[in-house]
C-alpha cells in the first residue's frame, strides 16, 4: 500500500536537466522517501511516461508531456489503481500541465481575458478531462504540487524544495498565531472580516498603502500569512490601492531572506500563484516560488484573474480562509485544500460562473502530505498496535468522509458554466441590470451574458410559491469608467440572479 504518490515525468525532466540534473533530483527523491518512511508513510514515484508503469497501472503513457488530456487521464488510471491518500504532483506546468479549463467568465473585449481558467482541480476530480470547469464541483483526491522552475536548466530550486519537503515538521499550534496580514487599502472592510475568522482579530493587518515593500519585513517572519492585493501576469510584485493609485505593496525581492521555514500563505492576488518562465523573461521569480524556495511548506493561490468583494466576503477570500483554518486545526496541507474546495462549494446554493472558475484556479503550492501544525489525536492507539497503522487508519477514514462529500457534491450541485443563447429580456430586468451595472462603476448600457443553471430544482408550482432556485444568471465583467491606470485593469464582475423573470439579487466583485 502506498499512502503518498509522487507523479512526474522523466523525459520532460531530463530534456531540461539532462542525465545529471535528473539524476541529483532522484537521489532527492529517495531522501523524501526515507524521510516519509520516519513519519509512517510509504511513498511511490510513478513516471507518466513511463510505458511499462503505465501500462501495469491499466493507463497509457504520458506522449506529449504538455497535453493536459494525457496527462490527466494517466494520473486518473494512476489514482485509481494506487489509491494513494496523497498525490504530489512534482514539476511546473512544463513537466505535468495546469488541466485547461474554460473561464467562464471570459471577455476579451473589456473584463476577464483569460481564456482558460488553468488549475490542478480536475486532477483532484474522479470525473474524466473536460474543459467545462462545471464538471469538477466534487473534488474528492488530496492533491498538491511541488513545482520547479519553468525552462530552468539546472535543478538545484526543485532540490532545495524536496529538501524542505524532507526535513518539515510539525509546530506547536501557536507558532502560527501570529500573522502577516497585507491588503490593498480600497479593500480592508473585506480583508479584516477575513483575519477576523481566521484568527480572531484583525489588529495587525498591514494596508497598502501606507505600507509598501520596505514595511513588512518584520511581519514577514510570522508562519502564516494572508494577502489580498492586485496581482498582475508575469509579475514578480502585488499592487495595494488607494483610489488611483496603486503603490507597490509586496515584492518578489522584498521576500528574500524574510519568509521563515514552515510558513503557509493563502494568497488572493490575481495571478498570485502563476509559475511563470522568469528563466527566459529575465525578471524575478515569482513571489510564489520565492516562498517556496526560502522554505514555505505550503502556497494557495490563483493562476488567473481572481475576484472578491470589496467590504464582505465571496470567492477568492472564501477558498483562502478555509484553507488558513483547516491548516491551523492540524489538516495535511492537501486536506486542508481538499476540504476547503468542497467548503466553498458547500457554501453556495448554485455554483456561479465567478464561483467556477474561483475552485478552478487555486492551486495548492507544496507537498500535500506536510503537516504545519501539530494536534494531539483525540483517539488514543492502544499499546502494542503499530502508531502508523492507526494514524493509516484515521486517515482511511477521514478519506471515506472526504469522497463521500465529493461525491454528493458532484451529483447535486447546480452550476452555470454555459452561456444560453440570446433570448427575450423584460423592460423590467434589463432596468435593474442597468442600475446595478451603474452601481459597479460600469456603463448603464453594459451588456450581460445570461448563463443556465444546469441541476437546478424545477421551480414550485401552485399560488403564491416561488422557486426558489435561478432560472439563470446575467454576468458581466468590465472596467470601471476611469479605466485603466498605470499598472492595473480595475476590472469589475457583476453576477445578478433571477428567478421568475425577476432579478433577486447580485454581487459586484473586483479583480485582485
Amino acid at each position: 500500500m502506498d499512502d503518498k504518490v509522487i507523479v512526474t515525468n522523466r523525459s520532460a525532466l531530463m530534456k531540461k536537466y539532462g542525465r545529471q540534473g535528473t539524476a541529483k533530483i532522484r537521489q532527492t527523491m529517495r531522501a523524501l522517501s526515507a524521510a516519509d518512511k520516519k513519519r509512517g508513510m510509504k511513498n511511490r514515484v510513478v513516471y507518466l511516461d513511463d510505458a511499462k508503469t503505465m501500462k501495469k497501472l491499466g493507463g497509457k503513457p504520458v506522449l506529449n508531456a504538455t497535453d493536459p488530456r494525457e496527462n490527466k487521464q494517466a494520473i486518473d488510471a494512476v489514482f485509481t489503481a494506487l489509491l494513494p491518500d496523497y498525490l504530489m504532483i512534482l514539476g511546473a506546468p512544463d513537466v505535468v500541465p495546469h488541466q485547461d479549463l474554460d473561464n467562464p467568465v471570459y471577455d476579451p473585449t473589456d473584463g476577464d481575458d483569460d481564456t482558460r481558467a488553468w488549475g490542478d482541480v480536475p486532477y483532484a476530480c474522479e470525473a474524466p478531462y473536460a474543459r467545462d470547469p462545471a464538471r469538477f464541483v466534487g473534488p474528492t483526491r488530496v492533491v498538491g504540487r511541488v513545482p520547479d522552475l519553468v525552462s530552468a536548466a539546472e535543478p538545484s530550486y526543485l532540490v532545495a524544495l524536496l529538501k524542505t519537503a524532507a526535513t518539515a515538521q510539525r509546530r506547536e499550534p501557536d507558532t502560527y498565531t501570529g500573522y502577516f496580514g497585507l491588503s490593498a487599502e480600497e479593500w480592508r472592510g473585506s480583508t479584516r472580516l477575513s483575519l477576523n475568522n481566521i484568527f480572531g482579530q484583525a489588529t495587525d493587518l498591514l494596508l497598502a498603502p501606507p505600507a509598501g515593500p520596505d514595511k513588512t519585513h518584520g511581519r514577514l517572519e510570522n508562519r502564516a500569512h494572508f494577502i489580498n492585493c492586485h496581482g498582475g501576469p508575469a509579475s514578480p510584485e502585488f499592487l495595494g490601492q488607494r483610489g488611483k493609485s496603486y503603490p507597490t505593496a509586496l515584492t518578489t525581492k522584498a521576500t528574500e531572506g524574510k519568509i521563515v521555514d514552515g510558513t503557509v500563505a493563502a494568497v488572493e492576488c490575481c495571478y498570485g500563484a502563476e509559475l511563470y518562465d522568469a528563466t527566459t523573461l529575465g525578471i524575478d521569480l515569482p513571489i510564489c516560488q520565492s516562498y517556496l524556495r526560502q522554505g514555505a511548506y505550503g502556497y494557495l493561490g490563483s493562476t488567473t484573474i481572481a475576484y472578491g468583494p470589496a467590504d464582505s466576503n465571496g470567492a477568492a477570500d472564501l477558498i483562502c480562509q478555509y484553507f488558513l483554518l483547516n491548516v491551523l486545526e492540524g489538516a495535511s496541507l492537501g486536506r486542508a485544500a481538499l476540504a476547503a474546495r468542497q467548503q466553498f462549494v458547500q457554501g453556495t446554493a448554485q455554483m456561479d460562473p465567478v464561483d467556477l472558475k474561483t475552485l478552478a484556479q487555486f492551486c495548492l503550492l507544496g507537498d500535500p502530505s506536510l503537516h504545519p501544525v501539530l494536534r494531539s489525536t483525540p483517539t488514543t492507539v492502544p499499546k502494542g498496535v503499530d502508531t502508523s497503522q492507526a494514524e493509516r487508519f484515521f486517515r482511511a477514514e477521514r478519506r471515506a468522509k472526504l469522497g463521500e462529500v465529493g461525491a454528493f457534491l458532484s451529483k447535486t450541485k447546480p452550476t452555470a458554466s454555459q452561456r444560453m443563447p440570446v433570448q427575450k429580456v423584460s423592460s423590467v430586468t434589463k432596468q435593474a441590470l442597468a442600475n446595478i451595472a451603474k452601481q459597479a462603476g460600469l456603463d448603464s448600457s453594459q451588456s450581460f451574458s445570461a448563463f443556465a443553471v444546469k441541476g437546478a430544482p424545477a421551480p414550485k408550482r401552485g399560488a403564491g410559491k416561488v422557486g426558489a432556485s435561478p432560472s439563470r444568471y446575467f454576468v458581466t465583467v468590465g472596467t470601471p469608467r476611469d479605466g485603466q491606470i498605470d499598472k492595473v485593469k480595475r476590472g469589475v464582475a457583476v453576477v445578478a440572479k433571477e428567478i421568475n423573470g425577476r432579478i433577486v439579487g447580485y454581487r459586484i466583485y473586483h479583480q485582485r
